[in-house]
């Protein structure tokens, strides 16, 4: 008899095991990103901190595998080699894989920047670094990974997956305005002061703003939200400001004090809010409280369902990028060497970007599943037709798409668009070439099948 009981108790506790196994958590950081004083943001150098601070912040999800993370930051962008080490810091951190964290930026541009890669270049070179000196973005990594690995103690239970979607009034609009020969015509930016530039229609957007949630029976545990717009209202100013997007998140967190919020900007390489932002300053506000508006009602339209383990997937599809043939060794470094001591060294990260294309690497395209959920985490400064296509594919799921994860590609445009002119798709702004899209296209596709 008592062979038969021990063969019980030990079927007993391979059952509660199975279950802990099955039960997931979730845990949060939130770490401060401001630059300080001195250091060199993305176009100007930082003299006062004393405005709203940029955030770095995100969520472990355990119980499903190795753990998940997922961290936004309110950066202008993070690339090549410097995405690699952000994401490695934290992985160590939360102990997991390098692959199974996806790290984005909002792309605010009174912010700082990060390419270790680039830094290197210009390094070697003997040039100041500029926006691309990593010493502040090591710091943040170290703290970063410090939170992170203390939020792992007080990870919560999570019972329940929601998503809800609203319609943003009055900001998106395309920045692409096209003439009658196919072509376009004028670039409407983030603000336009032309009233006859403001005046044009909004054009291909992606109106929704998308909400997930996660909830430990009736409690929020932690809000993300997407939405694909360039986050500008006004910059070029020497404060760090999270823009009208970090406004809106901490707006919602107010509303929703009991979670954190984490915003991450859609494919929104070709959409600003030139249409309803002349640049004055007041619109800043006015940007903001329309999306927490539309966040709000995205939150308060949330369908719940449970979520176990079994119901979360973390695939990744890795891709090479097609390098745009204006990319050229030589061209670069007299780019670098001409626009050295100025705030915009784009050559150093085209360089860069190339290097790495040469030497085979690849980039992950990380898909998380939640039930009926997909969030898709993308590189570069995606046109909104891939966020749209995307969505088109599963209509049957919740859809949601983060760019502006590596940066080294800068804009992403499509196919179609790399023919058309404008600023995005231009040897300036885009580091790939038309054939990108295919890639892309079949990667998403792939995904989103799985």
């Amino acid at each position: 008899m008592k062979p038969i009981l021990t063969l019980i108790a030990a079927f007993a506790l391979a059952a509660l095991a199975a279950q802990a196994q099955d039960k997931l958590k979730l845990a949060t950081f939130d770490v401060d990103a401001t630059p300080p004083v001195g250091s060199t943001m993305a176009y100007k150098v930082c003299e006062s901190t004393n405005e709203m601070s940029l955030r770095c912040r995100g969520i472990i999800l355990l119980g499903a595998g190795e753990p998940i993370v997922l961290c936004a930051i309110d950066w202008i962008g993070i690339a090549n080699e410097g995405h690699d080490a952000f994401r490695e810091a934290l992985a160590q951190a939360a102990g997991t894989s390098a692959g199974r964290v996806a790290l984005h930026a909002l792309h605010q541009h009174d912010a700082p920047s990060c390419d270790f890669g680039a830094e290197a270049i210009l390094k070697d070179a003997g040039l100041p670094c500029g926006r691309w000196d990593g010493t502040f973005a090591r710091e943040l990594m170290k703290r970063s990974g410090d939170a992170l690995r203390a939020a792992l103690a007080k990870a919560q239970p999570v019972t329940q997956i929601g998503f809800g979607e609203a319609k943003v009034e009055g900001v998106a609009s395309n920045r692409r305005i096209m003439g009658p020969n196919g072509r376009v015509r004028i670039t409407r930016y983030t603000a336009a002061k032309d009233p006859a530039l403001r005046a044009e229609p909004e054009g291909v957007i992606d109106p929704t703003v998308s909400c997930v949630s996660f909830w430990n029976d009736e409690k929020p545990i932690a809000v993300l939200t997407y939405y694909a717009c360039h986050p500008q209202s006004y910059y070029m100013t020497n404060t760090p400001s999270p823009d009208f997007p970090g406004i809106a998140r901490f707006m919602r967190g107010q509303g929703v004090p009991e979670a954190l919020h984490v915003h991450f900007n859609g494919a929104g390489g070709n959409i600003g809010a030139g249409k309803y932002n002349d640049g004055n300053h007041e619109n800043r506000m006015v940007l903001a409280q329309r999306l927490a508006d539309g966040m709000k009602r995205a939150f308060e339209l949330t369908q719940k369902s449970p979520l176990a383990a079994v119901d979360v997937a973390w695939n990744v599809a890795r891709v090479a990028l097609p390098p745009a043939t204006h990319l050229k060794e030589t061209t670069l470094k007299e780019e670098i060497a001409k626009t050295a001591g100025t705030p915009f060294l784009t050559g150093a990260l085209g360089l860069a970007f190339l290097r790495r294309c040469a030497a085979g690497h690849e980039i992950e395209l990380p898909c998380l599943s939640l039930g009926k959920v997909r969030v898709l985490h993308m590189p570069g400064e995606l046109f909104v037709e891939y966020q749209l296509a995307a969505k088109a594919l599963r209509p049957d799921l919740g859809v949601c798409m983060a760019a502006y994860g590596d940066y080294g590609p800068g804009y992403i445009g499509t196919a179609k668009a790399y023919g058309e002119g404008g600023y995005e798709t231009s040897p300036s702004s885009s580091n790939t070439s038309p054939e990108v899209e295919g890639v892309l296209m079949g990667a998403i596709g792939k995904l989103l099948r799985q």
